[in-house]
């Protein structure tokens, strides 16, 4: 099996913590989104991954020799490829054609979740979907009384479902995949100004594919600050701790459970959580910091912080506040 990561957008939603770094590598609890993404579904697909193919944009060497190596870790071959134009989530997928083959799974990467993975061989497709409040920011599905799906509408501008798609798909045939992508494009059929894989989805169901939906027990967006330190706090919640905290210094310091703390991390005259994840080699002193995410390399003095999203190599010291601050700012 295979796995297609689409993860070329910047992230506009998460600024300024993209300014500097792609979105699907903002870390949550001390790991890149999109490696914990990767791991998740590996880990409970039920099948081998042979290859894990990422599609991103101008990021650079050194971050695609990171995706690569992410893959490796997990016994599979790395594959990158470019998605110069954002045209849209057909187009996206269209990118790593020469990985569509075979069984695929296709995750896009600025979601986490927690759900029923099982694969059916035998059906064609598995679409992951979850309730949401206001569907119009999405795509959804409908359904008949045998749990098949019968419509896939792309941010609908009336009601019609509240079962939005949350960006994770299994196909049976990744080659078909890749003809209904390509006609899509080879004759230029848009929605909304762009190449919409629910669009292909249609076209596969309409020529007899079965799809139906799968089943997910949380879904968690990492699109905007509060979304990241909200799925930083649940991811904190339900996974194990492990870390040793290679070389922590503490001086009268307090821990409160869970959090995540990386290595060469100095601590003093603080209390530290819950909820709260620290990069490495950042100092943090005289404060209080609760459901926060601070990254590598900062400096935290005479600060009470909470529902709060720092960046790297920040220089902070600033009081009682809720505050989003990119990478290499300086206040107080």
């Amino acid at each position: 099996m295979k796995i297609i990561v689409p993860m070329a957008g910047r992230g506009s939603r998460l600024r300024p913590h993209t300014l500097t770094v792609p979105k699907p590598l903002v870390p949550i609890a001390g790991k890149p989104i999109v490696e914990r993404l990767v791991e998740d579904i590996t880990r409970v697909c039920g099948q081998k991954v042979d290859e894990i193919a990422f599609v991103i944009g101008d990021f650079g060497a050194e971050v695609e020799k990171d995706l690569v190596s992410i893959a490796e870790g997990l016994g599979a071959k790395g594959s990158i490829y470019h998605q110069d134009e954002a045209l849209g989530t057909a187009h996206a997928i269209l990118c790593a054609k020469d990985s569509l083959e075979g069984p695929v799974v296709v995750a896009f990467a600025d979601t986490l979740f927690r759900a029923d993975f099982t694969l059916d061989a035998n059906k064609d497709g598995i679409i992951w979907v979850q309730k949401v409040a206001d569907p119009k920011a999405y795509g959804v599905i409908k359904m008949d009384e045998n749990s098949v799906i019968t419509d896939f509408i792309e941010k609908p501008e009336v009601f019609v479902s509240d079962l939005a798609i949350i960006g994770i798909y299994f196909f049976k045939d990744g080659l078909n995949l890749r003809s209904e992508l390509q006609y899509l494009i080879d004759n230029d059929i848009k929605d909304k100004g762009e190449y919409q894989l629910t669009n292909a989805l249609e076209n596969m169901k309409v020529k007899g594919a079965n799809f139906y939906p799968g089943k997910v027990e949380e879904w968690l967006d990492c699109g905007n600050p509060p979304a990241a330190i909200h799925a930083n706090k649940r991811v904190l919640e339900y996974t194990e701790n492990a870390e040793k905290r290679a070389g922590l210094s503490q001086e009268n310091a307090n821990i409160i459970e869970p959090c995540y703390i990386g290595s060469n991390v100095t601590l003093k005259n603080c209390t530290v959580g819950p909820h709260v994840s620290i990069g490495d080699a950042t100092s943090i002193s005289n404060s209080t910091l609760k459901n926060t995410i601070i990254q590598n390399n900062t400096c935290i003095q005479n600060a009470d912080l909470e529902d709060s999203m720092i960046g790297n190599n920040v220089d902070y010291a600033g009081g009682t506040k809720r505050v989003s601050i990119g990478d290499y700012s300086k206040i107080g």
